[in-house]
């Protein structure tokens, strides 16, 4: 441990009292204080500002290297924008010959083009009369088409509500013929029970349900099958 004697101690303490200047770094870790109270609280407030002191050097220097970093970005963009400024000039230099030696060809050929300039205009008349011929040619070519195509749209339709009727037909005649079956068969156990003398009041309230049911389901096929075709007929609409 470093120890002070009490005239250094006391010009120590003067000094940071009249200029603010006070001990700093890893010295004062080691002095002692020998007892001195104030001169410890010095010590404290030497170490306090040493820290701060720190802290605030490593924040400049993290900034100054932030900066660094920055500019060496910049300065790195800048050689680059600086090489893609020389490209480019180099470029234009030889865009500009080459527009040079463009527009020696082109008064050439302007030169030697004089005298097909008319047979040029004549070629591209006759192109676009013929250009204006198959424009006519496509336009005849597509409404045919599109005649060719809604006439087969409608034979298909014909085709479908033909079918879709004919199916229909049948669907109704197999379910009238199996209602009326059953009616029929129904119908005849129950006089065949009547007529033999036995009690009917069962069979009788049985028939009945039978054939109110018949009547029913029969009414439900016919209005489900009629119900499809109306909208089918209004989606092919």
């Amino acid at each position: 441990m470093i120890k002070f004697g009490s005239n250094t101690r006391k010009q120590l303490l003067q000094l940071a009292e009249e200029s603010q200047v006070c001990l700093e770094g890893n010295i004062l870790k080691i002095v002692d204080s020998e007892g001195d109270q104030d001169f410890e609280i010095y010590l404290r407030d030497c170490i306090e500002k040493d820290k701060q002191n720190r802290k605030r050097r490593l924040e400049i220097t993290k900034q100054i290297q932030s900066k660094n970093k920055e500019l060496e970005i910049a300065q790195k963009e800048n050689d680059r924008v600086n090489r893609q400024l020389t490209r480019a000039l180099d470029e234009a230099e030889i865009s500009k010959n080459e527009a040079i030696k463009a527009k020696e060809v082109a008064e050439e050929l302007m030169i030697t083009s004089k005298t097909r300039h008319r047979n040029l205009i004549e070629e591209a008349q006759a192109a676009r009369v013929e250009a204006e011929k198959a424009k006519v040619e496509a336009e005849k070519s597509k409404d045919e088409a599109i005649k060719a195509k809604e006439a087969a749209l409608n034979d298909l339709d014909v085709l479908q509500k033909r079918s879709q009727t004919a199916l229909i037909g049948k669907i109704v005649k197999v379910a009238l013929w199996v209602i009326l079956g059953v009616g029929i068969i129904t119908t005849v156990v129950y006089l065949m029970a009547m007529f033999s003398g036995k009690n009917v009041a069962v069979i009788e309230s049985t028939w009945t349900n039978i054939i109110g049911i018949l009547l029913t389901n029969s009414f439900s096929i016919v209005g489900t099958i009629m119900g499809v075709k109306y909208a089918s007929e209004n989606k092919s609409e």
